[in-house]
C-alpha cells in the first residue's frame, strides 16, 4: 500500500486523466478501501482541490471548477513538453514575458533529473523565423527523444540512428539527408524549432553539415562516445536548417521577377528562405519555395512590391484564381455601399 502523501498525489492524477471515477474504481487502482477514498478525497478538498461527489447508482467523483487553482500534477513527459511549449512560446509576439515567467516558476519546482532535461532542450535548440507559416499541420514529437537528442549535444556524445520518411508522407522540410546510408552516426549540435517542425542539425561521419527532421529519427542504443566539437557560430544553425530545407524540401519552387532592387527585397525576407539575384537598379529576381501554391502566395503578397511571375504555370494560375476573388469581392463592396 502507498504512503499517505504519495497516495494522495497518485489520486489527484488519477482523477486529471478522465472526467469521472467510481470509489469502486479508485480503491482498486490505489489497493485500499472505498472508505480510505472518501478519507483521501476529504484530505484533498482541505488542500485547496475541488473534487465533486455524485451520489447514487451512478455515483462518481470528478474535480470540479474552483475559484482557487490547486498545482498542477505532471509526470515527466508532461513536464518537459510543457516547459518546452514554454520555451517556445518565448518568441511569440506578445507571450515572451509571460512565458519566460511561468517557464521559470515550472524550473523552481522540476526534480533535478527533470531540470537537467529541459535545461538540455532549452541550451541546445534553436527558432526559426515566424514570418514564414504553412498551412500543412506539424506533426506529434515525442518528448523522450528531444530530451535524448538534447542530452546528448550537452554531453557531446555522438548520437546514432535510423532516418526512414513514412510511407507517402511528403518531403515538407526534409532538408539533404533524405537519402543516407543507415545507420546514421552523427556529431550533434543543435535542435532547431520551426513552426512545430523539429530539425537536428548535425556533423555526419565525412564532416558534412546536415539536418534531420527529428519526427522521422528512431534512435539506436547510445554511444557513450565523445566527439571533439566543432561548431558553427550561434546565429548560424537556424539559418542553415531554412537554406537545407529550401534545397531540398519544398514542393514547390518559384522564380519571381520583382520591380524592385535586390537590396530592397532582401530587407523584406528572411535572407534563408529566398535567394535574390539582382538584375539592375530597379529589377531583382527572388527564387523561393514553399510546400503549397497558397502558401508562396502569401509570401508574394507580402512583399508589398509589385511583380512577375516566371515560373511555375501553376502558380500564376492560382494567383489569377485568387486575383478574381479578390476582385469579385470588391465589385460586390462596391454595389453594396451604392
Amino acid at each position: 500500500m502507498l504512503e499517505t502523501s504519495q497516495r494522495l498525489l497518485t489520486l489527484l492524477a488519477l482523477l486529471q486523466t478522465r472526467p469521472a471515477w467510481t470509489g469502486a474504481e479508485l480503491a482498486e487502482r490505489l489497493e485500499v478501501t472505498t472508505r480510505t477514498v472518501r478519507n483521501d478525497i476529504d484530505r484533498l478538498r482541505e488542500l485547496g482541490y475541488p473534487v465533486d461527489a455524485t451520489r447514487g447508482p451512478a455515483g462518481h467523483y470528478q474535480l470540479g471548477i474552483g475559484a482557487k487553482l490547486p498545482p498542477l500534477l505532471l509526470d515527466d513527459e508532461e513536464a518537459v513538453a510543457v516547459a518546452v511549449g514554454l520555451r517556445t512560446g518565448a518568441g511569440v509576439v506578445g507571450m515572451a514575458e509571460s512565458s519566460v515567467r511561468a517557464l521559470t516558476k515550472l524550473q523552481q519546482v522540476l526534480p533535478h533529473r527533470l531540470q537537467r532535461q529541459v535545461n538540455a532542450i532549452n541550451n541546445a535548440m534553436d527558432q526559426g523565423p515566424e514570418n514564414t507559416r504553412s498551412n500543412i499541420d506539424p506533426p506529434e514529437i515525442d518528448t523522450i527523444l528531444l530530451s535524448t537528442i538534447a542530452a546528448c549535444i550537452r554531453d557531446e556524445h555522438y548520437l546514432r540512428f535510423e532516418y526512414a520518411v513514412p510511407e507517402g508522407a511528403s518531403l515538407y522540410k526534409a532538408g539533404s539527408s533524405a537519402g543516407q546510408d543507415l545507420p546514421i552516426l552523427v556529431e550533434p549540435y543543435r535542435l532547431v524549432s520551426w513552426h512545430g517542425y523539429w530539425h537536428l542539425v548535425a556533423r555526419d561521419e565525412e564532416s558534412v553539415w546536415h539536418t534531420y527532421r527529428v519526427d522521422w529519427m528512431s534512435l539506436r542504443m547510445a554511444t557513450g562516445r565523445r566527439y571533439q566539437p566543432r561548431p558553427m557560430p550561434d546565429a548560424e544553425y537556424a539559418d542553415f536548417v531554412l537554406r537545407d530545407v529550401a534545397s531540398a524540401g519544398w514542393k514547390v519552387h518559384a522564380r519571381i521577377t520583382v520591380h524592385a532592387p535586390a537590396q530592397e527585397v532582401l530587407s523584406r525576407i528572411h535572407a534563408a528562405v529566398g535567394i535574390v539575384e539582382s538584375v539592375d537598379d530597379n529589377t531583382s529576381v527572388l527564387i523561393t519555395g514553399a510546400d503549397s501554391l497558397e502558401t508562396i502566395a502569401v509570401y508574394i503578397g507580402m512583399l508589398g512590391l509589385d511583380f512577375h511571375v516566371d515560373g511555375p504555370p501553376a502558380l500564376i494560375t492560382h494567383l489569377q484564381t485568387v486575383a478574381n476573388r479578390y476582385l469579385n469581392a470588391t465589385c460586390g463592396a462596391s454595389n453594396d455601399r451604392t
